[in-house]
């Protein structure tokens, strides 16, 4: 099981209690609306603990701010979807103060169930688009308290995102935007590439008749979704299949995904 951690040791408790009831006694302490008279909510010196099912969730997690998550499915899942939680990812949960969890996951009601009614159950839409990963990194932050780290890492972000974007313009071939058929769930390689989309297909296999209209547009690239590939989609079409991931690994580090993406684009286009 995957594991995120980082821990920092609590201010110890007896302090705030102690001035807290000589209040009564004396002038001395800290006032009612002090930071030391304030309970200190989940994103308070130790954070959250945060339960997600995949390392795609736990990357959200980590971009918010948040530095103590917990990985159910192990990344070595090539199909995180047909998992099935153990005992123990399940005690996990209820052990969390966030849950996150996607819809499409099957074992998405099980995580529920365990959740029980101490951690918050958080929807997670992914999906690597960047406008779509800068709003969940936000509203997760929210909920977290980590807004400060959140839009730390969201310029981080627009940088790296600018800069690749910018290196695989210049690898177009013959400085032309290729034409390129996405995996509906991996539209957003084609958008950092600035490709042009002419058709997109799935998350079921191709059907005949798509396939003819597909492989009409004559496209030069098939982004395939690495996790779920139904095999070669576009046979005999002349076009380089790219198998896109959008999991990142067990460091959970977002950035990673968009780097692979744009290093397998580049030297499709070269080839």
């Amino acid at each position: 099981m995957a594991r995120t951690r980082v821990r920092i040791p609590a201010v110890p408790a007896l302090l705030a209690l102690s001035c807290g009831l000589a209040l009564t006694l004396v002038t001395g302490c800290a006032a009612d609306d002090s930071p030391a008279a304030k309970p200190r909510d989940k994103a308070g010196a130790d954070g959250p603990k945060v339960v997600v099912t995949t390392t795609w969730e736990g990357a959200f997690a980590k971009a918010a701010g948040a530095k103590d998550i917990e990985v159910i499915v192990p990344q070595s899942v090539h199909h995180a979807p047909d998992y099935d939680p153990k005992p123990s990812d399940l005690a996990a949960v209820a052990e969390a103060d966030f849950v996150l969890y996607a819809p499409f996951e099957p074992y998405a009601e099980k995580i529920k169930e365990a959740a029980g009614s101490k951690g918050e159950l958080v929807e997670v839409a992914l999906d690597n688009d960047p406008a779509k990963v800068k709003a969940e990194v936000a509203r997760l932050a929210d909920k977290f308290g980590t807004s400060g780290e959140a839009a730390a890492w969201q310029k981080t972000f627009d940088t790296e995102y600018a800069a690749l974007g910018k290196d695989l313009k210049s690898a177009w071939p013959e400085g032309k935007s290729p034409n390129v058929v996405s995996q509906v769930f991996t539209a957003w390689a084609a958008g950092m590439a600035g490709a042009t989309t002419v058709g997109t297909f799935g998350p079921e296999a191709v059907t005949p008749g798509q396939l003819k209209d597909l492989s009409a547009k004559k496209p030069a690239l098939v982004l395939d979704n690495a996790h779920m590939s139904t095999g070669t989609v576009l046979p005999d079409s002349g076009a380089k299949q790219v198998p896109i991931v959008n999991y990142p690994g067990d460091d959970l580090d977002l950035l990673a995904v968009y780097r692979n993406a744009a290093d397998a684009l580049k030297k499709a286009m070269a080839s």
